[in-house]
Parts: structure tokens; sequence; C-alpha cells
């Protein structure tokens, strides 16, 4: 996993996350590790029991997740910060045309989207500032249907990140406040997972 990224106090940037992808065209081992093949089995066998008509996967790196994930949705719209990451993951899901791709800073930019009825937050959150956590809960709490899900997971361990793990999903979970009810909370050694329905 890469470390030590720029400590300036807010979210990490686009840049940073640029040179990570043209070092490394799978940085995290996404498509290689154990750990992310057993936490990608997981998040999808908690999101199997439905279809989904709208669906939102905020920080998609290069696209494995969200290929497992597109057999699930109607249409899922795939974002990242990153230019280079988009295009591994185009690459990689180009014979699912429910899938679309766009480069977006979430949440200082928004991507065009309909009223959602899932968004998965995957090892995302802990990469911002207290400020864009607020902003993205308020974006969230607007933007998902009552009965919809949010799914968050993120790694438990120590990081140089801006929040931790949990510090990230507390957080977010106080800014969309009263507006969710956990339908799921789980915890094994390396990571959390945290399935929440919009009131």
């Amino acid at each position: 996993m890469p470390d030590k990224p720029p400590q300036s106090g807010g979210s990490l940037t686009a840049a940073y996350f640029e040179d990570i992808f043209a070092g490394d065209d799978d940085p995290w081992s996404l498509a290689s590790s154990p750990y992310e093949a057993a936490k990608f089995a997981r998040t999808i066998a908690v999101l199997d029991d439905r279809r989904y008509a709208a669906a939102l996967e905020i920080g998609c790196a290069h696209g494995v997740l969200t290929r497992q994930l597109a057999p699930l949705c109607d249409d899922l719209l795939a974002i990242d910060i990153a230019a280079q990451a988009i295009d591994y993951a185009r690459k990689r899901c180009e014979a699912l045309p429910q899938v679309r791709f766009e480069k977006v800073v979430f949440p200082d930019q928004v991507p065009a989207t309909n009223a959602l009825d899932l968004v998965l937050l995957s090892e995302v959150v802990y990469y911002w500032s207290d400020d864009d956590i607020t902003t993205a809960g308020a974006w969230l709490r607007a933007h998902v249907v009552p009965g919809g899900r949010i799914l968050l997971v993120h790694w438990i361990g120590d990081t140089d990140y801006p929040q931790t793990g949990d510090a990230a999903v507390d957080k977010i979970s106080a800014a969309i406040g009263n507006a969710i009810t956990v339908e799921r909370a789980e915890r094994t050694a390396s990571y959390r997972l945290d399935l929440w329905t919009r009131r």
C-alpha cells in the first residue's frame, strides 16, 4: 500500500493519486491481493440481495470492484480523482454497457446523477479532510433515495492519511445524521464494513 502522502491538513489531492498510478498500474494490489479479494467478495455478498437501478461508486481506482459490482446494477457510475485510474477502469469494464466512468474530484466536484439507490465508498473516506467529509455527508443525504443504501468499507490499521478508517466512518455518519439507519456493521482484523439505509 502506498504511504507517506503529503500532510497539508486537507484532503489528498488529484496530483498525489496521479503520481501513484503513474508509477504502478495496481498500486494497492487490488487485482492480486488475497486481502482485497476477500474484502471485495464480502462487499458484493452484502449487496447481492437486491438489484440497484442507479448506483455510484466513489473512488473506483482501476475498476476491479467496479466489474464485480456491475452485474447488480442497471446503471453504475464509477468516479475517481485520477485520470489514469479511470483509463484503467474503463478498459477493465469495457464489456459492461451499464457502467459509465467520470473523472470527478469528489466532493469538491459532484457527478451529474439522478437519485441513487446505492452509493459505495470503498477505502476512500479516510483520504478526506473534516470539511470534505461534512460536504460529502450532506450530498449523500440529499441524493440517496429513501430505502437506498450507502456502503462503506475501510482499512482499520494505521494510516498516514487525514483520517483513520474508524474516524472516517464516524465522521461521515455524523455528517449524514439521522437520515440513515444501520443495516449492518462488521469488523474483521483488517477492515470494517458499514452498510446504512437511507430513511
